[in-house]
């Protein structure tokens, strides 16, 4: 791996081990584990000490062997002239040559049992120790505070300084993680109205009937019906508005299960569009094949869910077998199933679009106790036990807010992965540049490792023969231009102009951009600049132009409804990955990325030009201080450099209100002809892309 030194907040981040030096700036000594102090508490207000009672789980990893050599090993399995391309070893194999020893591990146990820590877990490629202890028993084993952080309103906890350890074994730990707890996050999304209202899934209190191959929702976002004009008045004051363009979504008074507004997709349509059906005829269906899908908290209706949704979509469904990472869990622990509803959906999503991109590929989801550092351990766990070639990850956190020490740990599982012929896959993000959220341009972690793939964002839109029409990268904004209808059915266009058009701004879009931390990998030698860029491809992503979804339990009903976010683009992209490797002869690719830039074929350019422009929605109002035009940029809202966007009429199934949507705005990301910020390179091509990764 390359490395690079770049500023963050003051601090200069260095990948890698690090060096070791005695004392940490807060009193401690012995060997100080540099690196390790979370960045967001440079954002955040300490709020003070953590109640030294407080018991929680704390993860020591220790430095790998011959790390120079893996990497020369990884450069030369992804370099086709090399006598070791794609020459994967095993399990054991890294074992001997690269992870720590069994005595150092054993002696890392001694010092952390010594300060009165109780050993969860050990990882069988001897990565880490996982311990248990008071917050006061940790801040002593490790010389350092741990305080309160007050970030947007949400409390978290972190150290204050980098930790040290007082013993020969110092030198070998390479991170201590769970001294904070800000986590990653599930890149999914619900679709909105323009207010920022979450579309919720309807609810069916058995396993629902549907139409032809379990259609729900109007297929059109991108109406048939073509230009249309709308005309809003009202008496006093007097004010007219006129607004013509395209028009997104079905009609409000479509209310027929296969026609409801305003749109999502269905397995079916979206393999139409995106070229998957002579690839299942070829029999390149993950036959052979696991996927492998990482989550927080865990699921109690995963099978549930995924059976429903393979029955109404006409899909075969074989289970799901969920696992939990070691020492995350016991048999009593009251948490399993639980977490936030933002994870549950993410899990029924991740399952569900793996499946229907790869249908007879067997489906294994581990899970981890909570959102934070036992992430990376459940990963760690699909890696050693070889669980499947391909590992699907919807989940992010935010690049500029960590710290070398979490990115180094979560690398070495990703060499350890690459190493043996298996591909990771994150999804980049759901908030483009992340500065509207944090103050400054970053990308997703760990999307932006230089041993994963990154998995980017876009819009789709198909004709009513469920053909591909056009994509642009996933970047939505919301403008209001009429509210809500007295008859509540708008067919009159009854509804009050909103006068002047109100923004609500940028409300969602795809991760993207340049690294704060790692340098440009060798196969992004064709892209400018030094540093890693993110995503490296991309796939349907946008909940507007969403896929549909089942969540819930044959004891309580199902809800289904249409979801998004690169959460959504990356077990796609996972699933095709595993259809690529039942052509391989279930033998493992490797790490996607350094494969996708080598491709002359097989990927659709999503361009920064789109014929659709031609119909951007533009008004005019008419009140009382005359006539004023509005344009398509005007209606548009920030556009932040953008100059190629899809903008479209839209009345609201969920309160009648019009909006005009804008696709293609992405803050400060942009999608271009070739590479771009927003949806790599572009997106997987069905067959094509799988006979072009594998001839």
């Amino acid at each position: 791996m390359m490395r690079k030194t770049i500023p963050i907040f003051g601090l200069f981040l260095l990948i890698g081990a690090g060096l070791r030096a005695a004392g940490n700036g807060n009193g401690g000594t012995g060997n100080v584990v540099p690196d390790n102090t979370p960045g967001f508490t440079k954002k955040a207000i300490d709020k003070g000490p953590v109640d030294p009672s407080t018991v929680i789980a704390v993860t020591a990893w220790l430095d790998l062997h011959n790390e120079n050599q893996l990497e020369n090993l990884l450069a030369q399995q992804n370099d086709k002239r090399s006598a070791s391309y794609h020459k994967w070893i095993s399990q054991d194999e890294f074992n001997a040559r690269f992870s720590p020893t069994a005595q150092e591990v054993k002696s890392l146990q001694n010092f952390l049992s010594a300060h009165g820590l109780t050993v969860l877990a050990v990882a069988e490629n001897n990565f880490y120790v996982k311990v248990q202890g008071t917050v006061g028993a940790i801040e002593k084993a490790f010389h350092v505070q741990i305080d309160s952080y007050d970030l947007n309103g949400v409390t978290y906890r972190s150290n204050k300084g980098n930790p040290s350890v007082d013993d020969v074994i110092g030198g070998h730990v390479a991170a201590i993680s769970g001294m904070d707890d800000f986590g990653y996050q599930p890149t999914v999304v619900l679709p909105k109205t323009a207010d920022g209202q979450e579309v919720q899934p309807a609810h069916f209190s058995g396993v629902p009937q549907t139409g032809p191959n379990g259609l729900f929702f109007d297929d059109e976002c991108f109406n048939a019906s073509g230009i249309e004009t709308h005309t809003f008045s009202q008496a006093s004051p007097a004010i007219t508005a006129t607004y013509t363009g395209n028009r997104y979504g079905a009609p409000i008074t479509n209310t027929t299960v296969g026609e409801l507004a305003p749109c999502g997709y269905q397995p079916y349509e979206a393999f139409t569009a995106y070229n998957m059906w002579n690839a299942f005829q070829a029999g390149y269906d993950g036959t052979g094949e696991t996927i492998v899908i990482t989550d927080a908290y865990g699921s109690p209706d995963v099978n549930d869910e995924a059976s429903v949704f393979s029955q109404v979509m006409g899909l075969p469904f074989n289970g799901v077998t969920q696992l939990r990472a070691p020492g995350a869990f016991h048999n009593t622990d009251p948490h399993f199933g639980g977490g936030s509803a933002g994870w549950q959906a993410e899990i029924a999503l991740d399952v569900e679009w793996a499946h229907a991109m790869a249908p007879y590929a067997n489906i294994v989801l581990v899970v981890g106790p909570n959102n934070g550092s036992d992430l990376d351990e459940a990963v760690n766990y699909a890696v050693v036990h070889h669980l499947g070639n391909t590992i699907s990850n919807s989940w992010s956190s935010i690049e500029g807010f960590g710290n070398p020490a979490q990115f180094g740990r979560m690398n070495r599982i990703l060499m350890s992965a690459a190493a043996q012929g298996i591909d990771v896959n994150f999804s980049s993000g759901a908030f483009g540049d992340f500065e509207a959220r944090v103050g400054f341009k970053t990308v997703g972690f760990p999307a932006s490792s230089p041993f994963a793939t990154g998995v980017g964002g876009t819009s789709l839109f198909i004709d009513s023969s469920h053909a591909y029409q056009f994509e642009t990268g996933w970047g939505t904004n919301f403008a209001r231009i009429a509210g809500v209808s007295p008859s509540f059915g708008g067919v009159l266009d009854d509804n009050p102009p909103t006068d002047p058009p109100l923004h609500f701004g940028f409300q969602f879009g795809a991760g993207g951009g340049d690294s704060l931390t790692f340098a440009k990998p060798s196969w992004q030698s064709s892209l400018p600049g030094d540093v890693r860029k993110v995503p490296d491809i991309g796939w349907l992503a946008d909940p507007d132009t969403g896929d549909e979804f089942v969540m819930g339990s044959f004891a309580n009903g199902f809800d289904i409804g249409v979801i998004g976010g690169t959460s959504l683009a990356c077990p796609m992209f996972s699933g095709i990955m595993a259809d690529a490797a039942t052509k391989n002869g279930n033998v493992g690719l490797g790490q996607a990325a350094p494969l996708l830039y080598g491709l002359s074929s097989g990927i659709t350019d999503v361009p920064g030009t789109f014929a659709a422009e031609a119909g951007n929605a533009t008004g005019t109002i008419v009140d009382s201080g005359g006539t004023t035009n509005y344009s398509a940029d005007d209606l548009a809202g920030p556009l932040d450099g953008v100059t190629h966007y899809v903008s479209a009429i839209f009345q609201s199934p969920g309160s009648s209100r019009y909006d005009v949507f804008t696709f293609g705005t992405d803050t400060s990301l942009t999608t271009a002809t070739g590479w771009d910020n927003v949806t790599g390179l572009g997106t997987p091509d069905g067959v094509n892309f799988i006979n072009a990764l594998v001839p």
